[in-house]
């Protein structure tokens, strides 16, 4: 058995391979001809100038950075002018191990482009209003907020929560009591 090679042909049926085969042999048959199909690249988060990175590790953790140049395969030269002063990321080699790529492009960004022409297209393609509004932030800001509440604050939100949960079950039952009478 450990040397002996299947005929595929014949396993699979010559015949059957024939019979799918169109009878009309006027029309040449491709055989890699496929249905009428539009072919998008995928939404591919590439490494390029211009490309926003959220910082994950290092002294400037959680804050949004453009990247200006890439040095090498590991490592990309990012400036984060934030129009929020809290929020500025000085320009700076990161490694790619320490940042997570973003959706957010800032088109048109030259290479090497000093921070004064990156602050211009930072404000003008409007960064931080579209990061506030992302998922990933809205996200972040609440898992933070839920982070820095005290006790009594946690009390609170379960309370509401039941609060919430009884009134929707008494809604629920009398829906349920009218489709029964």
């Amino acid at each position: 058995m450990c040397g002996h090679i299947r005929n595929s042909q014949s396993e699979l049926g010559q015949s059957d391979f024939l019979r799918q085969q169109p009878s009309d042999s006027s029309k040449p048959v491709d055989p890699f001809a496929m249905a009428d199909i539009d072919v998008k690249l995928a939404a591919w988060k590439l490494v390029e100038v211009g490309r926003l990175v959220l910082i994950r590790s290092g002294p400037f953790a959680g804050k949004l950075a453009a990247i200006v140049e890439i040095v090498d395969h590991r490592r990309v030269l990012v400036d984060g002018p934030s129009g929020e002063e809290q929020k500025i990321v000085p320009r700076h080699v990161l490694p790619l191990a320490h940042a997570t790529l973003t959706h957010f492009t800032i088109p048109q960004l030259p290479r090497a482009a000093g921070t004064g022409p990156v602050k211009k297209l930072w404000a003008k393609n409007e960064i931080d209003g579209k990061w506030a509004k992302s998922n990933f932030a809205q996200k972040t800001d609440r898992s933070e907020r839920r982070k820095n509440l005290t006790d009594f604050e946690r009390f609170k939100v379960l309370r509401l929560r039941k609060q919430a949960r009884y009134e929707v079950q008494k809604s629920y039952a009398k829906v349920r009591a009218a489709t029964k009478a």
